[in-house]
């Protein structure tokens, strides 16, 4: 039986490609530190231990044998990387190459490396994937670092890999208590709790949201196509790009929420458009979009009422305290 190693296996991302595979009869095992994720999400009759990325000889015994690797984990905060890029910069590009070493020590067959649009910047939309990465903060600057190691590693000491670009992935197992990202999940934890959603700016800010179901096929394809051995794939919708403020309204209209939402000051270094061409993972990979946003809104918006909504936690310390740092985040506003 084929092997799948999954890093961030508790998390959003990692939990269904964990369940992807074991569905699809896969020996599925992977590790987490629940700093974002929960032990709820993995699923049933797959291996799981909490270890950081970090602590590679915690994890070479469970890596052992594998035939593939899902690089899910990562500090994935864009926003709060300009504040605090250390822990970012850590948790991402040192644990891609901790990560990555083992797997090309252990002979992996082919490593998928789950990056970020954070890489293109605030490149001409729509991003595609010829586009020599720009990225703006620490967050995309790890994240780039973080495919350059994995391509230097594999291409001298042999294996395969393949770099996945979500474009904002969404569903249910989404963390939505955390007050730095996943602004759909924010927004819907808050109005289940009568509050108004908090907007930076003015909400025009576009962007393309994935379903997670819509996805799976592509990241299954990416470990398993010999088409999508050495190459960078966006994967996501490029149609219907919606505003930060018509995503509210959207939520709000399935609520039956009187929306008004709270205005406050843009985040530096936030991108105004940052949407991507999806062609290229429709010609390698079958990519097609089977979710509406409404639909796949729906679906979240009944996962989190049946956890719970609840208030947020602000788990991760500030490192940089100055003019430009979110007043919602140094009150704990959100």
């Amino acid at each position: 039986m084929a092997k799948v190693f999954v890093t961030g296996i508790a998390g959003f991302l990692g939990s269904h490609v964990a369940e992807r595979f074991r569905d699809i009869g896969w020996e599925v095992c992977g590790i987490d530190n629940l700093r974002g994720g929960r032990a709820a999400n993995v699923p049933e009759d797959v291996r799981f231990e909490v270890v950081d990325c970090l602590d590679r000889s915690g994890y070479l015994p469970l890596l052992a044998g594998s035939d593939l690797v899902y690089h899910c984990a990562s500090a994935a905060y864009d926003g709060l990387s300009v504040f605090s890029p250390a822990f970012v910069y850590r948790n991402t590009a040192q644990a891609t190459v901790e990560v990555a070493s083992a797997s090309v020590a252990s002979g992996v067959r082919r490593f998928i490396h789950c990056s970020s649009m954070a890489r293109y910047g605030a490149l001409p939309a729509p991003f595609t994937e010829d586009m020599p990465p720009a990225p703006v903060n620490p967050y995309g600057l790890a994240k780039h670092a973080s495919e350059l190691i994995v391509r230097n590693l594999f291409e001298t000491h042999g294996g395969e890999y393949t770099i996945a670009v979500p474009h904002n992935i969404i569903g249910p197992r989404q963390r939505y208590d955390d007050p730095y990202r996943n602004v759909a999940s924010i927004m819907i934890n808050r109005m289940l709790r009568g509050l108004q959603p908090v907007i930076y700016g003015d909400g025009s800010n576009l962007r393309c949201f994935s379903f997670v179901q819509d996805v799976l096929f592509c990241l299954e394809r990416m470990g398993t196509s010999p088409e999508a051995a050495g190459e960078t794939i966006n994967i996501g919708p490029d149609e219907g790009a919606v505003s930060i403020l018509r995503l509210a309204e959207e939520i709000a209209g399935l609520l039956d929420f009187g929306l008004d939402p709270v205005f406050v000051p843009s985040r530096p270094l936030e991108v105004e458009v940052a949407t991507c061409s999806a062609d290229k993972a429709r010609r390698l990979l079958g990519y097609k979009t089977s979710t509406s946003l409404r639909d796949g809104l729906e679906t979240m918006i009944q996962w989190i009422a049946e956890q719970g909504p609840s208030e947020f936690s602000y788990d991760i310390d500030i490192e940089i305290n100055s003019a430009l740092t979110p007043s919602t985040w140094v009150g704990k506003l959100i």
